[in-house]
C-alpha cells in the first residue's frame, strides 16, 4: 500500500478510536476503499466494494457510513438530491465536482478552487472555525452531448 494512503487510512482509524468507534475489519476496509479511490461512492457501490462485498450486510454499511459521517471522518454529498454520496474527509483538503444532468456521471474538478480564499476570510470575519464547502457544477458530460 502506497504510504500516502497508509497515513490516511492511519489518521482515519486512530480519529474514529479517539471518537469513540471501536476498530473493526468492516470499518477499516470501508475507509481503505474510500481514502485509495478518492472519488464519492454511494451505499450500493460501497457494498458491492472489493473489500466489504462478502464481510457485511448493506444495513451495516448503512450505520457504518453514518457513524463515520458523525464523527467526521467521511463527508455525506447531497448533488442535487441524487442518491446520496460519501467521500473521505482528510484535514485542509476538499473536493469540487462536475455532475452530468443526463446521466449522473461525477467528476472531481481537477482546477484550483476559486472559494479557499473566501472561505478564509469568512473565518476570519464570522469568528466561525472549521469552515468547508464543496461546489457543484452541473451540466451535459461530453458523453452525452
Amino acid at each position: 500500500m502506497d504510504k500516502e494512503i497508509q497515513d490516511r487510512l492511519d489518521w482515519a482509524i486512530q480519529t474514529c478510536s479517539d471518537r469513540g468507534l471501536r476498530r473493526t475489519k468492516a470499518m477499516r476496509e470501508l475507509l481503505k476503499e474510500m481514502i485509495t479511490f478518492q472519488r464519492p461512492y454511494t451505499l450500493a457501490e460501497l457494498c458491492e466494494s472489493e473489500g466489504l462485498r462478502d464481510q457485511c450486510d448493506r444495513a451495516t454499511v448503512f450505520r457504518l457510513l453514518g457513524r463515520l459521517v458523525d464523527k467526521g471522518v467521511i463527508r455525506k454529498l447531497g448533488f442535487q438530491e441524487r442518491a446520496a454520496y460519501y467521500i473521505f474527509s482528510y484535514p485542509g483538503e476538499h473536493n469540487d465536482y462536475l455532475v452530468c444532468t443526463d446521466c449522473g456521471k461525477i467528476e472531481t474538478l481537477s482546477l484550483k478552487c476559486p472559494v479557499e480564499t473566501l472561505e478564509k476570510e469568512v473565518m476570519a470575519s464570522s469568528g466561525f472555525s472549521g469552515i468547508y464547502h464543496e461546489l457543484e457544477f452541473f451540466g451535459q458530460c461530453p458523453a452525452c452531448l
